[in-house]
């Protein structure tokens, strides 16, 4: 049940993310007016700066913990933080966590990711 609720929120994560960067380059503003626009109003601002905060204590929580239970090719994790959102990332790093934790508690299957 988790698993599929992870997985829930990465889709509809991904989806409206890239919606709404598909929106901004449509617009007629590029990725370097991104940033930019994002820290615009103090409101951006802060949502900025809780985002990145947010992600460095998932980064941190993904790292150590996908190491402490042996999940493989965890730079993917950290890659689509950067690169897609935090807002992916996480809830699929931690649909693979609970994928691992059946499998060592004899539930399930290994992770391949």
């Amino acid at each position: 049940m988790e698993r599929r609720v992870h997985l829930a929120i990465a889709i509809v994560a991904l989806v409206a993310t890239q919606a709404a960067l598909v929106w901004h380059v449509a617009s007629g503003r590029g990725a370097a007016d991104f940033l930019t626009d994002a820290v615009a109003t103090p409101a951006g601002v802060f949502v900025v700066v809780d985002l990145v905060a947010v992600a460095c204590a998932a980064l941190v929580f993904m790292v150590t913990e996908g190491r402490r239970l042996g999940i493989r090719h965890l730079w993917i994790y950290v890659v689509l933080t950067f690169t897609v959102a935090i807002s992916v990332a996480f809830p699929a790093f931690l649909m693979v966590r609970e994928r691992q934790l059946r499998w060592q508690d004899g539930r399930g299957r290994p992770t391949a990711a």
